[in-house]
């Protein structure tokens, strides 16, 4: 039976808090960013934290260990 794989693109893209809580990267801020209003720029700085359940199946589908 093989070794199971990492989920290594998980990994870089979630952070898990010493208590659990899940943080991610906001999305849409890659390119075309002069469409963006300045409000959306703003408010999409630094990282978010995921609501609970998407947290929970985040977790549990990818950064078992």
């Amino acid at each position: 039976m093989p070794k199971m794989k990492t989920k290594s693109s998980a990994r870089k893209r979630f952070k898990v808090s010493a208590t659990g809580k899940v943080f991610v990267g906001v999305a849409n801020k890659r390119h075309n960013m002069r469409k963006r209003s300045n409000r959306m720029l703003r408010q999409a700085r630094g990282t978010k934290q995921l609501s609970p359940g998407h947290a929970a199946k985040v977790v549990k589908q990818w950064l078992h260990d």
